[in-house]
């Protein structure tokens, strides 16, 4: 899953990337609110960090803009701003999470997971799909009831197409959702990632469409 954070505090900055990457998030990082608003309506990230005190544009600002443009990211306050009125105001202009500082990064990464799910319609962290069962919490997955160990890329694979099963995934949309801007891809990646999915999972669980991408059943 991938994930911006608008953060100009370096050190806080470079904690979230750091803890965010340890979880196996793929993680964008903006500096200032131009920045973040550049970027979060230019990519498709599955959840924003997003502070308020920002330089160049306010995290109010930018949140109000994103969601005039039609941006719909999971977006998560994250502020030493803590009266009610403030919450009121963040969550009035778009925002689906506020959380202050000082914080627990144990349950600023709980609220992503949380926030993530809730964007693809699931309250619950473990999906069923046929004989395969995925506990997105504890990032296991099961096969008949026996633990199938993957790596931490193919189960990003398999955790957006089953979130998104019965809709076809693009390979451009698995790239973009499971690598951060910096990452230097090979053009076959995603189809190395399938296929050990497929020895692992069933050669039937993934379905292709020639041209288009992949889905699992729903």
């Amino acid at each position: 899953m991938r994930v911006l954070i608008v953060e100009d505090e370096p050190a806080l900055a470079d904690t979230l990337v750091k803890a965010l990457t340890e979880e196996k998030f793929a993680v964008d990082i903006a500096r200032d609110g131009e920045e973040g608003l550049f970027k979060l309506t230019d990519v498709s990230y599955d959840a924003a960090i997003l502070d308020v005190m920002l330089p160049r544009l306010d995290g109010w600002a930018l949140l109000e803009n994103a969601r005039s443009r039609g941006v719909r990211t999971p977006v998560l306050i994250l502020t030493a701003r803590d009266m009610v009125e403030d919450r009121v105001r963040g969550l009035n202009l778009g925002a689906d999470d506020y959380l202050v500082k000082p914080f627990a990064l144990a349950e600023l990464v709980a609220r992503l997971h949380a926030l993530i799910r809730r964007s693809y319609g699931s309250e619950s962290p473990r999906m069923a799909i046929g004989d395969v069962v995925i506990d997105g919490a504890a990032r296991r997955v099961f096969r008949n009831g026996t633990a199938v160990e993957l790596t931490a890329r193919e189960f990003a694979v398999l955790e957006v197409l089953a979130r998104s099963r019965g809709r076809l995934v693009t390979r451009a949309t698995l790239a973009e959702r499971l690598y951060n801007e910096d990452a230097d891809i090979t053009s076959n990646v995603i189809d190395v990632h399938i296929a050990a999915l497929r020895r692992k999972l069933g050669a039937d669980f993934i379905r292709t469409r020639r041209g288009e991408g992949y889905m699992v059943d729903d």
